[in-house]
This record gives C-alpha cells, structure tokens and sequence, in this order.
C-alpha cells in the first residue's frame, strides 16, 4: 500500500523538532543519526496506522563464496539484536561478466508499528530509530574490530 504523503512528512517534522537532520527522498526519508543515515519509509497498514520500516547500510560488501561463514556469524549477531536485523541484499553487478561472483550488501533493517502518529508514538518511533542504529552500528563495529574479528 502507498502512504499518504501527509503521515510521512508529519513524521519527518516531528524527528527534524527533536534536532534530527530529515531529508526527504523519492519514496522515504534519509534520518541523519550520529555518522549514519538511516533510510525510512512508511506505508499504510490496512488494518490501521502505519508501518515504518527502517534501513541502515553498513558499506559492508561479502561475495557469495563467503556466504556460509558470514551467515554463521550473522545470525550469531542477529541472535544479540533486539531492535533490527542484519540482512544481505544482493548486490546489482556494475559490469555484465557472466563468471563474476555474485556481491551482496549488509544492512541493518527494522518494522515498527506505529497505531497512529500521535506524540507518544512519535517519541517511541525516535526512541526505537536511535536504539536501532545504535545496536546494530555497534554490534557490527565489535565484531569486525573485536578480537574475534568477523572474516569475509
């Protein structure tokens, strides 16, 4: 379902009010959050209030031969997050070479629903966006400068 443009910019004006950087974007919004931005997108839920889905790029990139140990430790990771996941994307390749590995990103990804956007929803949406990036940036952050640095 597309959302109304009205609920999406009540929610980028309500974080841009508690000193978050706010871009709009195509489809979303870009959150500045420390040193990342965080992409947000809302939607309509059918059955009332909104869905907003949160993604964080970490610049990481595995090629597909890694796959299995970084899954591994990707759902060791998962296992400590309570406020997002790890996921990999795939990658479009830039160049048409038939035998090129197959490339894949890591991203941070969360779902929160909020019932309607009223001032204690907004604040829980901010709360949750800032938890959100903070876990999954310093789970992430550990794990590849920790002394069990993650190989890909």
């Amino acid at each position: 379902m597309t959302v109304n443009r009205v609920e999406l910019q009540r929610i980028m004006a309500s974080l841009q009010e508690n000193g978050l950087t706010v871009e709009a974007v195509e489809d979303g919004a870009l959150v500045q959050h420390g040193d990342t931005r965080v992409a947000l997108f809302v939607e309509k839920d059918p059955q009332g209030g909104v869905i907003v889905r949160l993604h964080l790029d970490l610049d990481l990139y595995v090629e597909e031969d890694s796959l299995p140990d970084i899954l591994i430790g990707m759902n060791l990771m998962n296992q400590g997050l309570d406020y997002g996941s790890l996921n990999l994307d795939p990658v479009d390749p830039e160049e048409e070479e038939p035998d090129a590995p197959l490339t894949f990103a890591v991203l941070g990804r969360s779902v929160l629903w909020l019932p309607e956007l009223n001032a204690a929803e907004l604040d829980r949406l901010r709360e949750h966006l800032r938890r959100f990036e903070t876990e999954v940036t310093e789970t992430v952050e550990n794990t590849l400068h920790g002394p069990r640095g993650m190989l890909a």
